[in-house]
């Protein structure tokens, strides 16, 4: 009997011990990489091996927790009193709803927006976490390491590398850096998909998630992408064109981010992305709040991905999931897919994604045969639409090409094309623009994207 209950004891104290020590032996872990470590590698940057940052772009840093910010100082200049004391009476007037928006995002706004962070959350999740850990390292050869970011924080991030030593466009070759949602971990969340399609792939929580320090607001989200990014490029290897970002949800914002803030990146996929918070935030909460809500999303969370996905000039893949319950501004409950799909904020990710970079195919006409085929909820639908217009992929195509041709050089967005052709080719462009930077998928917001579903933006 005790031969037989021995193994059982053994392999218990085992997992009661490696359940227990997971977040807390991390926190001593050595550090693997500094974000100022990317900065001073200049030999390596020279090579592409090492991603530069485009120049003057400003990394967000928050204060460490128990900072005491400085108090503004009003200076009154001569002449000028009855102007100073307008403002700070303004700022007076202002405070009580500053305070409370301030009072808001550090409660109930961030236990909202980030559930993942909330300790309780964290520690009933402890079992969970520790079996996709487990399987990272032991049937994937996960490699986990401790990068500190700007303001601090400790990112806990896993690195599963596929390259081979075949030459060849070999997908093991590119990495996929995973941003997960706001509920999700890299050990059990979307960076299963592109590991089980075979890429290389970089995965890392959000401050205040599992073994990462700090608190997930969006300044320190933005540290935390940056030193991940320059770990991939400078320590692990990767070229910079080599790396994609996969933004699943909310991460959708530090995904558009990263792209922004490093043009030369290979591709950016956003999957059941909104374009911005705000929509969402006043759909769910009451309407009294209204004031309050507006004020404490545009201070505090101001995620707009759209305005940073405009900012990025690379290849780009939006997913669309035809049965997403999460990111839509319709009402809660509501059964009718095809109007819960006519609220989904991604179609506002596509449009504004596309009158940024296509202005003049995206006119009246243009928009209202974007509209049209973002109606579509399955394949058949979409299709029929497509037909409907009579869309030519080859004429598009050579429109687009000769166009690029002219450019030389200079490819930055927005594209005049389409400016002199006919408002049916407009329509027929835009449709068939749409279909390349969208893919619909039927699933729901929480279900893990299928390997099949997972690809590669289309290039021109």
């Amino acid at each position: 009997m005790c031969v037989l209950c021995f193994p059982k004891a053994l392999a218990h104290v085992f997992k009661t011990y490696f359940m227990a020590s997971y977040n807390f032996e991390f926190s001593n872990w050595p550090i693997e990489f500094r974000w100022d470590e990317g900065d001073s590698n200049s030999n390596a940057r020279a090579h592409g091996s090492c991603g530069a940052r485009s120049h003057g772009r400003k990394i967000l840093i928050k204060a460490a927790s128990g900072a005491c910010p400085r108090a503004s100082t009003f200076v009154v200049w001569p002449g000028r009193k009855r102007h100073s004391r307008r403002h700070v009476l303004s700022n007076l007037k202002q405070m009580p709803g500053q305070l409370a928006s301030y009072v808001m995002a550090h409660s109930l706004g961030r236990w909202m927006l980030y559930p993942g962070s909330m300790f309780l959350l964290n520690q009933a999740l402890l079992p969970v976490l520790a079996k996709g850990q487990a399987r990272l390292l032991g049937e994937y050869n996960g490699k986990r390491a401790k990068l500190v970011a700007r303001d601090g924080n400790k990112i806990d991030t896993m690195f599963v590398d596929r390259r081979t030593k075949q030459t060849g466009q070999q997908r093991g070759d590119q990495l996929v850096v995973c941003c997960e949602g706001n509920v999700s971990f890299y050990e059990w969340g979307c960076l299963f998909t592109p590991l089980r399609t075979g890429y290389s792939v970089l995965g890392w929580n959000h401050p205040g998630f599992a073994g990462s320090t700090g608190q997930p607001y969006p300044e320190n989200d933005a540290n935390a992408v940056d030193v991940v990014i320059q770990y991939a490029t400078c320590r692990l290897g990767f070229r910079i064109q080599d790396v994609i970002v996969y933004g699943w949800s909310l991460g959708g914002y530090t995904a558009t981010w990263a792209a922004m803030s490093y043009p030369l990146l290979g591709a950016l996929v956003l999957d059941a992305t909104f374009d911005d918070l705000l929509p969402l935030a006043l759909n769910i909460m009451p309407k009294s709040w209204k004031t309050l809500v507006v004020r404490t999303v545009k201070k505090h969370f101001n995620l707009n991905v759209g305005e940073q996905l405009c900012k990025y000039r690379g290849p780009v893949l939006l997913i669309r999931r035809t049965k997403d319950e999460v990111i839509t501004t319709c009402s809660l409950g509501l059964e009718d897919q095809t109007t819960n799909l006519k609220c989904n904020r991604a179609n506002e990710l596509l449009v504004q994604l596309l009158e940024h970079r296509y202005p003049d195919v995206m006119s009246k006409e243009g928009l209202e045969a974007v509209h049209d085929w973002l109606k579509a909820a399955d394949p058949k639908q979409e299709e029929a639409i497509y037909q409907s217009y009579k869309i030519n992929d080859e004429w598009c195509l050579k429109e687009l090409q000769d166009y690029k041709s002219s450019l030389g050089h200079r490819l930055r967005f927005p594209w005049r094309v389409g400016k002199f052709i006919a408002s049916r080719e407009k329509q027929q462009l835009a449709v068939f623009l749409a279909k390349k930077h969208m893919k619909n998928v039927e699933a729901t917001h929480w279900s893990l994207l299928k390997p099949n579903d997972f690809q590669m933006p289309w290039k021109l």
